[in-house]
């Protein structure tokens, strides 16, 4: 009775997504149109679709289109978090784009314990870093909040958060450059 009752749920949600998709997918395609480029935009509309689905948004949304926005913000910042990471590993530290990169595949003992290096050099600049600086760019880097939401935490202001993490960059550029 109760996987009745789930593929029913689930048929009603699927279609009051198709509903929605129908509604708004005009307007979410032009948003990512603006945002994120023409080439991207449908596919970022169907992630958005994806990303409600596998949600199952079961309960009623009192307003369906702005509902759909936020999702629409957290795809778009995924997808700008991937490209940035992609192209960190696809440029090389001349800005030229590598062709020749080997990006997972090349695991020699050199390149192993260079990037231990390198990591405990991360480590170490982190740890070195004032308290509050500490702070910001942990709260940035690793939980991944923005700088108004740093800001509102450790109550100061934005312009305070971009100080911080500029600082602790430049420690992390430094003790990075320093290596041995």
């Amino acid at each position: 009775m109760e996987a009745v009752e789930r593929d029913l749920s689930r048929n009603a949600g699927n279609e009051r997504l198709s509903e929605w998709f129908v509604l708004h997918g005009p307007a979410l395609r032009a948003f990512f149109a603006k945002k994120a480029g023409g080439a991207n935009a449908a596919d970022l509309v169907q992630e958005v679709f994806i990303c409600l689905q596998t949600r199952a948004v079961a309960e009623d949304v009192e307003n369906v289109e702005r509902y759909l926005f936020k999702v629409a913000h957290n795809v778009l910042a995924s997808h700008r978090r991937s490209l940035r990471r992609r192209d960190r590993v696809l440029v090389a530290p001349s800005g030229d784009f590598d062709f020749g990169a080997e990006i997972a595949d090349d695991r020699s003992p050199e390149r192993i314990v260079q990037a231990r290096s390198d990591l405990a050099r991360l480590g170490a600049a982190i740890k070195a870093m004032p308290p509050r600086t500490q702070a910001a760019f942990l709260m940035h880097r690793f939980d991944e909040m923005t700088y108004s939401t740093i800001a509102l935490r450790m109550g100061i202001s934005e312009s305070a958060v971009r100080h911080l993490m500029s600082r602790a960059l430049a420690q992390i550029a430094d003790a990075l450059r320093d290596a041995p």
